[in-house]
């Protein structure tokens, strides 16, 4: 059917992800038009787009869900299209028909194949129907089902899914997955499923009903993929052309048009397969397929769009493509989203790299949306090749202001056992600490380059005797020190610290001589925040005042926000007591849940917050005195 050419395209979307439309729609010669909500208003994507719509708000609920705003966006910027991107609405099916309604291009699939799709419980009837083989949990389950695992019917992205291991936990987890997922998707239907333990999550890219190819996104932390590859490794030839077959049989039975993904979930001790879902839209992980098959899957999207025809690919990859999901969280902290401002963020973009990323340097990431702040890829002739590849070039990547899981992603890239292909969805929890910061002797060296760069800035300040170092004394009174909370350096004499000669020194940059090598640290300063960048990886140092004023100390047993958030529930209330690990509330942050547990067995002798109240990070939410 031949349909007018686009030219001016909205993506209902934000970040990375609208970035990306942007880019191709430039290569194609159509005019963007992006949408922001007032926390967005500063991000790259929206200088990017020739036009930019304000959406009034912050919370998704008041922005990007809100189907009204986006139209009347599209409706005041002149727009003929809307891409809807991943995330938000982009498989909502009453958003698709109203683009449509409203004489605009919806660049998606048709709102009935949305809708078949939009709930993984209707969804796995017409995949059973069709004869892909699907996962079913009995209506009684026992203790010989277990594991099983609850997950939101609609939306994705880990929200609203649950592992369950002891029956007795079932009803609570399942009451939990029902608030998280009404939060994250307006939806709160859930249903359960046998949990494959060591299982792998594969997935078949289709445009239309022709196949692209596989991808593996195994690696994943609480259900959420981290690390996505092309071609599948370590998949049999056999269970590889099954695997297409039945994305084809799931594509035609919905009449499907457009990209998508079939989504199926692999065990490798029977080489059986069965489907998860249907994600009908672009994929986070589209670019690795788009390396090793040379296709700009979002160009195939708008060709689609506008005239429902779109290009078959049959040859098979002859490269490998690796990428990585670059989260502001801490892993250390099970995986805690981070909030606030990127100092620094810079990512070598090199031969074979690339970087879509929604952030910048001098970025606010807010607590309103999802916590990733870019996708790092690698592209080679070979998996191992990619693997090292990436893994050098996030070592050298500068990230300050924020904790992110770089770490963590260099840990795994360099892993034997990922580098021998043995993924699965619980790698992360066999994994062992191997954080780069652990290794002996890396904190220290860094510790004393950043106490050398402070005294060069201290030096370059002064008023008075301007120039002359302050640290280094040539005659010998007493140690000086600099005091961080993860080191203490001292020193005596002139430029020798610690078995470390100093050969160059400034306020931004330090060498070092150690038993005869020589390493350079590139320093930045924040406030109290000293960040240090060397070949051994990044060091976050927190220098310590030498007074403290007691007005900031908070009393023992304080239960501080570990985040900006909004209580959503609170367990608790004054003169209760509670066990040590208790649950006394839950923060909604990043459009997950996280539970504020009691330090210590005592009593709650305070409780400062209620549901629905916002609170910033470190505001003490109650108190727990300690039991005698």
């Amino acid at each position: 059917m031949s349909r007018r050419p686009i030219e001016r395209l909205l993506v209902a979307n934000r970040a990375e992800i609208a970035s990306r439309v942007f880019r191709t729609c430039r290569k194609l010669g159509i005019e963007t038009v992006a949408i922001h909500s007032d926390a967005d208003a500063g991000l790259p994507y929206v200088r990017e787009a020739d036009t930019a719509v304000r959406l009034p708000g912050n919370a998704p609920a008041e922005t990007y869900l809100r189907i009204d705003l986006v139209l009347d966006a599209a409706r005041r910027s002149g727009a003929d299209a809307i891409h809807p991107g991943y995330g938000f609405l982009s498989e909502n099916a009453d958003f698709a028909r109203a683009v449509v309604d409203a004489g605009l291009t919806w660049v998606g699939p048709a709102p009935e194949s949305i809708e078949a799709m939009g709930s993984k419980i209707r969804a796995k009837e017409i995949m059973k129907a069709a004869g892909v083989p699907v996962l079913q949990a009995p209506d009684e389950p026992t203790e010989a089902d277990l594991p099983l695992l609850v997950k939101a019917s609609a939306g994705g992205g880990g929200r609203g899914m649950r592992v369950v291991r002891r029956l007795e936990d079932l009803p609570g987890e399942i009451e939990k997955a029902e608030s998280e997922a009404a939060s994250a998707f307006g939806d709160g239907t859930v249903f359960v499923e046998p949990y494959v333990e060591h299982g792998r999550h594969v997935e078949v890219q289709v445009v239309g009903t022709s196949v692209y190819g596989e991808r593996d996104c195994s690696l994943q932390r609480r259900h959420q993929k981290v690390v996505e590859e092309a071609p599948a490794p370590n998949l049999p030839d056999e269970t590889r052309s099954a695997l297409h077959d039945a994305a084809r049989k799931a594509a035609e039975a919905v009449d499907y048009r457009g990209a998508g993904t079939v989504e199926f979930l692999y065990d490798p001790a029977t080489e059986r397969f069965f489907f998860l879902e249907m994600n009908t839209r672009l994929q986070v992980e589209h670019p690795v397929t788009e390396l090793v098959h040379d296709v700009d899957l979002v160009e195939l999207q708008i060709i689609s769009a506008e005239s429902d025809w779109y290009m078959g690919w049959t040859d098979p990859p002859r490269s490998h493509a690796i990428e990585v999901r670059l989260y502001a969280e801490d892993p250390a902290a099970g995986y805690q989203p981070q909030s606030g401002v990127l100092t620094t963020f810079e990512i070598p973009v090199e031969d074979g790299i690339r970087v879509d990323a929604g952030f910048e340097s001098g970025s606010e990431v807010s607590t309103h949306y999802d916590a990733m702040l870019a996708k790092v890829i690698a592209h080679a002739p070979s998996r191992e090749q990619a693997a090292r590849k990436l893994a050098g070039v996030l070592s050298r990547a500068r990230i300050h202001g924020l904790v992110t899981n770089r770490d963590q992603l260099v840990a795994i890239l360099r892993d034997p056992r990922f580098l021998s292909g043995q993924v699965s969805t619980d790698f992360l929890d066999r994994m062992p600490d191997n954080d780069p910061e652990t290794r002996p002797g890396h904190t220290t060296r860094s510790a004393v380059a950043a106490a050398i760069a402070l005294a060069e800035r201290a030096k370059e300040v002064r008023t008075v005797q301007r120039g002359i170092p302050v640290a280094w004394r040539n005659v010998v009174s007493q140690p000086q020190r600099t005091v961080f909370e993860e080191a203490t350096v001292e020193w005596l004499g002139a430029y020798a610290v610690d078995g470390h000669e100093v050969i160059d020194a400034g306020p931004d940059s330090v060498t070092l001589e150690t038993d005869g090598v020589r390493t350079t640290y590139r320093i930045s300063v924040d406030g109290a925040a000293v960040d240090v960048d060397g070949p051994h990886g990044h060091v976050r140092l927190t220098r310590v005042p030498r007074f403290v004023d007691p007005a900031e100390q908070v009393a023992s047993g304080s239960l501080l926000a570990p985040m900006p958030g909004t209580v959503v529930s609170v367990a608790v209330e004054a003169g209760q007591q509670v066990e040590a690990g208790q649950q006394v509330l839950v923060l909604e942050a990043m459009k997950m849940q996280h539970p504020v547990t009691a330090p210590h067995a005592g009593v709650l002798a305070q409780i400062d917050v209620k549901v629905g109240t916002q609170v910033a990070a470190g505001e003490v939410l109650a108190v727990v005195e300690e039991a005698e």
